[in-house]
């Protein structure tokens, strides 16, 4: 609607994993929130303020450390709490990974907002809502502004996050994506939590047409071309 407020959205892939990192940002009042940021936050902070606006909020997809910073299966990676000594800042996690995201990344109850599905913030005047969708880890969510969904490592273009990692849950994530996900606005544009795809962006009914993963119409047929099979 012409009424509302424009969107203020950046991707940059940093570090050695091909992570995006997003930026997304009310132009009116100069606030934003990033999302998953890591690898490098100094870059990261400094392009914000290069561009005239103020870090409001840090978002995060899931507790993995390639998005969240931290330390994690032998790696150590800088992130949100290195973020937080240069802005004043709330980390956005879902409920479900609270206490993991504090044991990856060092982070404190005070550092930490709980959210959980259907949950809606504002950056700015510019609304955010949260969805929850397990499946690469429990707490797995994603976020939706303005028709723009940051779907982090459940949905990437042309395919999904891995379900085969300490946490991860195939049921979860057929229903995550195939109720969830392929239930949106088939013109939701979709930004992937990494650049595994020499497209970085796609939409919703393109996906629903040329990712496997949202094509399958049962729970049994989808387990089975990810290597489960229900006993």
């Amino acid at each position: 609607m012409a009424n509302e407020p424009r969107l203020y959205l950046r991707q940059a892939q940093i570090g050695p994993m091909a992570n995006y990192v997003y930026l997304l940002g009310d132009p009116v009042s100069r606030k934003l929130a990033v999302v998953d940021p890591a690898w490098d936050t100094n870059a990261i902070c400094n392009f914000v303020e290069k561009e005239g606006y103020q870090v409001d909020k840090i978002l995060i997809t899931h507790y993995h450390q390639d998005h969240l910073g931290g330390h994690m299966m032998g790696q150590s990676i800088e992130g949100s709490a290195e973020m937080l000594k240069r802005v004043k800042a709330k980390v956005y996690v879902n409920k479900h990974e609270a206490e993991g995201t504090k044991r990856v990344a060092g982070l404190s109850d005070s550092d930490l907002v709980k959210v959980d599905a259907g949950d809606v913030i504002k950056v700015g005047d510019i609304e955010v809502k949260f969805l929850h969708t397990p499946g690469h880890t429990p707490g797995s969510q994603c976020f939706l502004a303005a028709g723009n969904l940051i779907a982090g490592d459940t949905l990437f273009i042309n395919s999904c996050g891995r379900v085969d990692l300490p946490g991860s849950d195939p049921e979860a994530m057929y229903y995550s994506l195939n109720q969830t996900l392929k239930n949106l606005d088939d013109a939701t544009v979709v930004y992937p939590g990494h650049a595994y795809s020499n497209e970085s962006s796609s939409t919703i009914g393109k996906q629903k047409r040329t990712n496997m993963y949202l094509r399958f119409e049962t729970l049994d047929d989808f387990l089975e071309a990810m290597g489960y099979a229900r006993g």
